[in-house]
């Protein structure tokens, strides 16, 4: 009889929907083992995005991003409410800044109510003044089901419940390789600090930029089912003196994203961004230059911004498997209907709203392997 595994389930990745998969596993009674190549948690694309909660308006309909996203945003402020953890509820407006971006924003109503968005309202460009007076606004949509939170906390919080389930997060430790066994199962070799070999009977990778060279590093996983990585870089500039708004402002999406917006941070300051630039290498570097073209484009909905009251702040690089000009797609959860491997998920292009859609992504995962 073979002897039993060195754990149930083993995670590649915590940031915070590694821990997410992390929690969920544990939750339903596995031994779990989260390896993390960084030093601390959510140092990866976890740690530089806009932490918005999305309240899941602009997805197809019948897509994982619709459904993970209304779903993940009602479990996220239940989560943080129960583990007390910072965040507020302080809604969104999308802005029609002229007469022609009314069908755009309109487009976005009727996508929203039919993913079963709460309490959306229309507002006229005075209705929409009267709540953020600074706005230039010909038209807006009200979502008060958006906010903003403290994702390290959240993340803090989810290995918390990892660990108290018996599982461990271990950071300083790449996952190298994996071997699938003949019988089921994994042998892993990880290494850095912590490095060693160890056995799994389940395995799920959700490591971010890593994911397609992680999924290469498993034997036998079909080349063919790996997409293609794209880096979409997005750089922010933070506001001096005052915030102009207290709720989230985005205007219509751009191509691939949701586009430059504003959000007031929980420590009450303005920030702009993320844009899109797509590049060939992970580089964090904020162009001081760019603030001219940040203004130019913030004074379609706010313009009182000047270029001296923009500081540059900090870049993130989103996990994107698509290009430019190509239509964006959906969540990628491969399990073995795609690569044949039994008790692998690889997890592919979890960008916005991955932050937002974290813990049912977790459960989804959990029960699809459970199920197996």
């Amino acid at each position: 009889m073979a002897a039993p595994f060195d754990f149930d389930a083993t995670v590649v990745g915590a940031g915070a929907v590694g821990l997410a998969c992390g929690r969920a596993l544990a939750k339903r009674g596995l031994s779990v083992l989260v390896l993390e190549k960084e030093p601390h948690i959510g140092q990866g694309v976890s740690s530089r995005n806009s932490e918005v909660i999305h309240g899941g308006l602009y997805y197809p309909t019948g897509s994982l991003k619709a459904k993970f996203c209304v779903e993940g945003r009602r479990a996220l402020y239940e989560f943080l409410g129960g583990h007390k953890i910072d965040h507020w509820k302080c809604g969104k407006l999308v802005v029609a800044t002229e007469e022609a971006e009314v069908p755009r924003i309109e487009a976005i109503f009727q996508q929203a109510t039919t993913n079963g968005v709460e309490g959306l309202e229309h507002l006229t460009g005075a209705q929409a003044r009267a709540l953020e007076p600074e706005l230039n606004a010909h038209a807006a949509i009200l979502s008060p089901e958006s906010g903003v939170f403290a994702s390290h906390d959240y993340m803090l919080a989810l290995q918390g419940e990892i660990e108290d389930a018996g599982g461990s997060v271990v950071v300083s430790t790449p996952f190298e390789r994996a071997e699938p066994l003949s019988g089921g199962g994994f042998r892993i070799t990880a290494g850095g600090e912590g490095g060693a070999v160890l056995t799994s009977r389940l395995l799920v990778t959700a490591p971010g930029l890593s994911a397609q060279s992680v999924a290469a590093a498993i034997d036998g996983y079909p080349p063919v089912d790996i997409p293609a990585r794209h880096l979409g870089k997005g750089i922010y500039f933070r506001l001096t003196g005052p915030a102009p708004f207290n709720r989230l402002i985005y205007p219509p999406p751009i191509a691939g994203a949701l586009g430059t917006h504003y959000r007031k941070d929980l420590g009450g300051q303005g920030v702009f961004g993320p844009d899109l630039a797509y590049v060939e290498a992970e580089d964090y570097s904020v162009d001081p230059a760019k603030a001219e073209e940040f203004a130019h484009y913030i004074r379609r909905f706010w313009p009182g911004v000047t270029v001296e009251r923009l500081t540059p702040d900090y870049a993130g690089i989103r996990p994107k498997i698509h290009g430019p000009g190509e239509p964006q797609p959906d969540f990628q959860l491969h399990g073995a209907e795609h690569h044949g491997i039994d008790g692998l998920i690889a997890l592919f292009g979890i960008e916005s709203p991955g932050l937002t859609s974290s813990l049912v992504i977790g459960e989804a995962v959990a029960e699809a392997l459970c199920r197996a």
